[in-house]
């Protein structure tokens, strides 16, 4: 008899599952279903005639079914509040959350609104003043607001991961000797802060391009909230101009981008200078975080990219960062 072979991370029929979407959620026969994105979750676009969806299916063991919930709790709020975010959509029975029964055990699924618009990385100044406003207004929604998920603190966003990374690239010396007292630099900045002066709450903990779209210039809606979690405000405001930074090569027009985002997020609530001081920090404790993650889900996503080279340029970027700064680490 052959053996029937176990999976870690099977890719589901994007037939079956529009089958399976049209049933659960009542939409009608032209329902469609196409793979989009193979990664850290695997989504789905749904097109029913002129509706437009995405099915995220969370990979196996990635998240409980409580974070989940955590996060949906979150994004109804937000549209509860009015804010611009893709919101989950309920089924027939009025579930947000479907059991898949995959071939390497239970996976949960989400369908989620379509932002609208476009996602670029090429938008303007004014267009990074919207976004800013936008996210100062998800913050208004969310600070003093706790989810039962993870809190992000110095443990797990430096220490912890620090290991896991030295762990995973064992034969590199230069950048894990960066990392390590790069984090050690951090956790004692972490350590020094002024909490009461520290907005606190739910955070996005991924705003950038990638998660946002633009429609027409006017109007931004963030999506993604996978990594959502308990947190200081400007983790949000300190990662966007982060990536921004490592988006546009030209410093000029970077600047340009990061005074208007600022100035478009101050017009809705101000940014303190305790929590200014931070957000030349904090960004580089969360990509140190994220650099771990990639580590541990090496085996669940398109891990190719995921070498030498690639932590060469990830900590090239933080040195860019830093040396823009002018942050010195001993």
């Amino acid at each position: 008899m052959t053996e029937k072979f176990p999976t870690i991370n099977s890719t589901l029929s994007p037939e079956r599952l529009g089958q399976f979407i049209q049933q659960k959620y009542g939409l009608t026969d032209k329902t469609e279903c196409s793979i989009f994105r193979l990664a850290m979750n695997h989504l789905y676009i749904v097109h029913d005639g002129e509706n437009k969806y995405v099915f995220r299916v969370y990979t196996h063991h990635w998240r409980t079914q409580l974070e989940i919930e955590e996060e949906l709790r979150l994004l109804n709020l937000l549209k509860e509040a009015d804010r611009q975010v893709a919101f989950p959509i309920a089924d027939k029975s009025n579930k947000f959350i479907q059991e898949i029964e995959a071939p390497e055990g239970t996976r949960f699924g989400v369908l989620f609104s379509f932002a609208k618009g476009i996602k670029t990385a090429k938008f303007s100044s004014e267009t990074s003043f919207l976004i800013g406003e936008a996210l100062a207004k998800v913050h208004q929604s969310t600070e003093n607001v706790e989810l039962m998920r993870i809190s992000y603190n110095a443990q797990n966003l430096l220490k912890t991961p620090v290991v896991r990374t030295k762990e995973f690239y064992s034969k590199n010396t230069s950048e894990i000797e960066f990392l390590e007292r790069l984090s050690a630099f951090l956790a004692l900045k972490m350590e020094n802060i002024d909490h009461q002066n520290m907005r606190y709450g739910a955070v996005h903990l991924d705003v950038w391009f990638d998660n946002l779209h633009i429609d027409d210039e006017k109007e931004v809606t963030f999506f993604d909230f996978d990594f959502c979690g308990n947190g200081y405000l400007c983790f949000d405001i300190s990662y966007f101009l982060f990536q921004l930074l490592a988006t546009n090569l030209n410093e000029e027009q970077y600047q340009a981008k990061a005074d208007s985002f600022i100035k478009g997020y101050e017009t809705v609530t101000k940014i303190n200078e305790e929590e200014k001081k931070f957000l030349l920090f904090a960004c580089l404790a969360i990509m140190t975080y994220y650099i771990s993650v990639q580590c541990d889900r090496f085996e669940y996503w398109t891990n190719i990219f995921l070498n030498e080279d690639h932590l060469k340029r990830m900590v090239g970027n933080l040195k860019r960062w830093m040396a823009y700064h002018k942050i010195e680490v001993n």
